[in-house]
């Protein structure tokens, strides 16, 4: 079983910056691709960044050049580095691993951001 713990997340004004962490138990982390994805009140979950087992990132268009996804299978941990935030980032962010041997999907509790002045 993978356990996925967020952290990071918090109020930041607008323009500032956020780095969001997440763990991962177990030893399929470094075969799996991961992924965050946010949640606004009255929206669908939506896709922010994936990263693969190789490194292969992608982004959503609304936060392309702002922020960017990374992983050290080191430490069992994928980062999202969040700049330049703006009120409309506001949401739960939550960290997804899909795992490489079974292709089962796991989700992390989520974690609040909030971008406002």
């Amino acid at each position: 079983q993978v356990q996925l713990v967020e952290s990071g997340g918090g109020l930041v004004q607008p323009g500032g910056s956020l780095r969001l962490s997440c763990s991962a138990s177990g030893s399929i982390f470094i075969i799996s691709p991961m992924g965050w994805y946010r949640q606004a009140p009255g929206k669908q979950r939506e896709l922010v960044a994936t990263v693969t087992a190789s490194d292969s990132t992608n982004y959503a268009d609304s936060v392309k050049g702002r922020f960017t996804i990374s992983r050290d299978n080191a430490k069992n941990t994928v980062y999202l580095q969040m700049n330049s935030l703006k009120p409309e980032d506001t949401a739960v962010y939550y960290c997804n691993l899909l795992s490489g041997l079974s292709g089962r999907s796991f989700w992390g509790q989520g974690t609040q951001v909030t971008v406002a002045s």
